[in-house]
């Protein structure tokens, strides 16, 4: 049977557990990071973390030990913590790097290994291209073994997200604070900030997350939508985690989802506007145009990168960005590390609420309203039979790009990472591989919910083959 090459996608190796991600295929990733990250990054030894996923703790040791090996201290956590707090322990630590074994959203049957620099972030892409090809050509260990040392990453981890926001202030919100961690390992975080003024749901280890993938997006947060609603306070919200909690979602007062495309202008306009803080917007190509409008209204700068927030991590470790935000829930902040974090984004939308006494959807309606823009966003997965499919769509699309869709003209047409295609109304469609899973990732956005389905419905007749591309 036929195992694939061990790959980085947009944030490190993931693949299924007893198939292509074993202890074996771990250790040769494991030893090809340790080495790149101590040629690339000063300081000394690595941080070695993981999530509540099945057989975390077991890789997490095995990858300590294997670093070990190579004369190398390691940190290896306690426990469970969100991927952000080892990003966070690399920087303040002062250490080469980090190794979190994590699939991050992936479903249950799924781990992997993300890679984090020595400045608190996402590696770039050049970094994880010589992991991969350190690989090809590793020896075996001959050096001294180095110490493991049990730490508990949380404490630094909970001191640092304190700076960012008034704590006593957050507690005496009139919103009722709800906080679904989707059994991941962001469990626990912010009541450690905010005590009982936060109620969690879905807060304890279930490898199997409750039969759904770890990530915030509707169709996987029915029941929790149901409690919220449900709960009779004047003024709530929901806050969402995705496995490893470096992405977020929210439930508004009435149990309706809203995604990273309304929380991201939200998050604008509080840090801009109530904040009065300054900085650039950096946002992916699948991020709404409402956060280039929200940018022009503060007259923010504003920057559009492809698809992974380790672009947006390069961008920010050059330049002083305000928030960094992609379409999936990952942001990060100034004063911040280069890296997204989903409690730092919590604590600011409890902060946001608090001030306004607003529910969420409401503070959005009013953003558009005074900025003067309105649409709708839908993204839809395609799941495929491989790899293969995904990739000859895609090659489809670059041979004969459509120049009409729907009866509008295609005005712009971003290929560097799979297609982005602007209509002449100013609506858009992309087609997008995933970078760790046999999928396509659909999205769409336009004047109202109709027009955003049609061109989802038209993206799905390309990715099938069944619809001419222009």
């Amino acid at each position: 049977m036929f195992t694939p090459p061990i790959r980085f996608g947009t944030d490190g190796w993931r693949a299924v557990i007893a198939d292509g991600f074993t202890f074996e295929r771990l250790s040769i990733a494991a030893q090809a990071s340790a080495q790149v990250l101590t040629r690339t990054y000063p300081g000394e030894g690595i941080v070695v973390g993981y999530d509540n996923r099945f057989l975390s703790e077991q890789f997490a040791t095995h990858t300590a030990e294997v670093v070990a090996s190579l004369g190398i201290p390691v940190y290896l956590s306690t426990g469970a913590a969100p991927t952000p707090a080892f990003s966070w322990a690399a920087k303040q630590q002062g250490c080469h790097g980090a190794l979190v074994i994590t699939a991050s959203h992936n479903p249950a049957h799924y781990s992997g290994l993300k890679v984090k620099g020595g400045f608190g972030g996402s590696v770039p892409p050049e970094i994880t291209t010589q992991i991969e090809q350190e690989m090809q050509n590793l020896s075996s260990a001959n050096t001294q073994k180095a110490p493991i040392q049990s730490w508990d990453p949380w404490p630094s981890y909970v001191t640092q997200l304190s700076r960012f926001v008034d704590l006593e202030k957050l507690k005496g919100s009139p919103a009722k604070i709800w906080v679904d961690a989707m059994f991941g390992s962001g469990s626990g975080g912010l009541t450690r900030l905010l005590g009982d003024t936060i109620t969690e749901l879905q807060a304890y280890r279930d490898p199997l997350f409750g039969g759904f993938a770890p990530e915030p997006l509707p169709q996987n947060l029915h029941k929790s939508s149901q409690i919220i609603a449900a709960d009779p306070a004047p003024l709530k919200m929901g806050l969402v985690f995705d496995g490893d909690a470096d992405r977020i979602a929210a439930i508004d007062g009435q149990g309706n989802f809203l995604s990273p495309q309304i929380l991201i202008p939200i998050l604008m306009d509080h840090l801009a506007g109530r904040r009065g803080l300054r900085g650039e917007i950096v946002k992916t190509i699948s991020g709404s145009e409402l956060f280039v409008k929200v940018a022009e209204y503060y007259g923010l700068p504003i920057t559009e990168m492809p698809v992974g927030f380790k672009y947006i991590a390069e961008r920010m470790m050059s330049t002083e960005v305000l928030l960094g935000g992609e379409e999936s829930g990952g942001i990060g902040y100034l004063g911040h590390i280069p890296e997204r974090d989903a409690l730092l984004s919590g604590l600011y939308l409890i902060e946001a609420v608090t001030d306004t006494g607003q529910d969420l959807s409401e503070i959005y309606r009013t953003l558009q309203e005074r900025v003067g823009f309105t649409s709708v966003y839908r993204r839809r997965d395609l799941h495929l039979a491989d790899q293969t499919q995904q990739t000859q769509v895609l090659e489809k699309l670059h041979l004969d790009p459509p120049l009409e869709i729907l009866g509008q003209k295609v005005v712009k047409h971003f290929d560097q990472d799979g297609h982005k295609l602007t209509l002449a109304n100013s609506s858009w469609v992309m087609i997008r591989g995933s970078g760790t899973e046999p999928l396509l990732r659909l999205y769409a956005e336009a004047q109202d919910i109709e027009s955003v389905n049609h061109l989802l419905d038209w993206a799905s007749e390309i990715a099938k083959g069944g619809a001419p591309t222009a």
